[in-house]
């Protein structure tokens, strides 16, 4: 291809060498650096200090607690997988990025295995790991009351009585933060729903 005389003709060498681009700094406060050896002068000033004016240091009263509802979520399952519903459920919330002391577990049935498991220990030790509140927490329909409020509460309607799946589903709507999931047989779900739960 022949040079245009217009346009002079770099060399390769004459370019510089070629160097990985600089990533980009993080946004945020940064104290002032200090000034960099070989460039005279004084350091960067500090970024300015806001005071606060006489009426930031007032007290504002609370607003007052707005009545939350927690966002209802049903998956159907058979008594008999609602258990399995409900533990793909937490592993889904906690691949999404949920801490696992955000999750209550509730069953109506059979309790998870391990609530059975922990239980052996005794219950001043199972109810310790609730209080800890840094694990994922599962318990049955006969104490749940006892269980604290957690952003998400997924209970498996998994068999019992039909007064355990309403005591259930009272204590887990009470409970839940944000998200009630409802593992089970939506007709059974629905009917003690209907019930005034």
């Amino acid at each position: 291809m022949p040079l245009i005389p217009e346009e002079p003709q770099i060399h390769e060498s004459a370019q510089g060498p070629r160097t990985a681009p600089t990533p980009r700094p993080v946004p945020g406060p940064r104290p002032a650096a200090p000034s960099r050896p070989g460039r005279p002068g004084p350091p960067r000033p500090a970024p300015p200090v806001q005071r606060a004016s006489r009426d930031a240091a007032k007290p504002v009263p609370p607003a007052p607690p707005a009545a939350a509802t927690p966002q209802l979520q049903l998956i159907p399952a058979s008594a008999q997988g609602a258990l399995d519903a409900a533990e793909e459920a937490v592993d889904l919330l906690l691949d999404a990025g949920r801490a696992p002391g955000d999750v209550l577990v509730i069953t109506t049935g059979d309790p998870h295995p391990w609530a059975t498991h922990e239980l052996s220990f005794g219950e001043a030790s199972y109810w310790a790991q609730h209080d800890a509140g840094d694990d994922v927490f599962y318990t049955d329909a006969k104490v749940a009351e006892r269980a604290g409020a957690r952003p998400v509460v997924v209970v498996a309607v998994n068999g019992g009585p039909e007064p355990a799946a309403a005591s259930a589903l009272s204590v887990a709507h009470a409970r839940a933060g944000t998200l009630l999931i409802v593992c089970g047989d939506p007709q059974r779900i629905n009917s003690v729903l209907g019930a005034g739960v």
